[in-house]
């Protein structure tokens, strides 16, 4: 594993490295848009009330351990399963806030279909967890295909903001307005590192161009909020 920057370092220099609304220019109030967000293109994926435009994987609904607490879409209990947009997206920015449980695991993934009996057999997973945890595939990670030097995460209980760009010609990954990595999805350099991991066994791994963005059920408590995505048009 890559040596990790030590937070404190990260932080000092963490007003040189802001990106994207998400981070730079948060709204006033959780789950709402500012009018600049609005006529940039960006809409709520979470009204912070109800679990309404989210399913489950293969089911309707979301599972009954997925409660909205507190203006959060929160795992609160067994039976929750991984839960996904209902409408799939191809290219397109995305941020939400994130709250992680002491030791715990979750993930974010996109371009998540449902041919395989998972759903992160289709979509690739931006790791988040508890860094303190025992996974050492660190949160913000692109799960065993992409990994960052600095640690820009908050600990278990506080807020971190997790931004991503998934568009043909380049996707990226930010933590906290740090910047992460880039990569190209489905470039040689893409195909040459799924070939070392564990999806090598599943052909349809990161083969979409569309899917749904799924949030994942690891068995520990994790909150979610201010889930916003802006779509972008080809060729934008």
């Amino acid at each position: 594993m890559r040596s990790i920057v030590t937070k404190a370092c990260v932080l000092a220099g963490l007003g040189l490295m802001m990106a994207g609304p998400s981070w730079a220019e948060k709204t006033s109030a959780p789950n709402t848009l500012s009018e600049k967000e609005k006529q940039e293109g960006w809409k709520l994926l979470f009204d912070g009330k109800t679990l309404e435009g989210w399913t489950g994987f293969r089911a309707d609904k979301p599972g009954k351990g997925w409660k909205v607490v507190d203006g959060t879409i929160a795992r609160v209990e067994k039976g929750a399963g991984d839960i996904m947009t209902a409408e799939p997206y191809a290219s397109f920015e995305l941020s939400l806030d994130y709250k992680i449980s002491p030791k715990g695991n979750s993930g974010l993934m996109y371009h998540v279909t449902k041919e395989e009996a998972t759903p992160w057999r289709t979509g690739p997973e931006i790791q988040i967890q508890d860094n303190d945890g025992y996974d050492p595939q660190k949160a913000g990670w692109l799960y065993q295909l992409y990994s960052s030097e600095v640690d820009a995460t908050k600990p278990p209980g506080e807020w971190n903001n997790l931004r991503v760009l998934i568009t043909p010609e380049k996707c990226a990954t930010y933590m906290n307005g740090v910047k992460y990595y880039e990569y190209v999805k489905g470039s040689d350099d893409w195909d040459q590192r799924v070939a070392k991991s564990k999806f090598n066994q599943f052909p349809k791994f990161g083969k979409a161009t569309s899917g749904y963005i799924c949030l994942q059920d690891h068995g520990n408590p994790v909150e979610f909020r201010n889930i916003k995505i802006r779509p972008i048009s080809s060729g934008k």
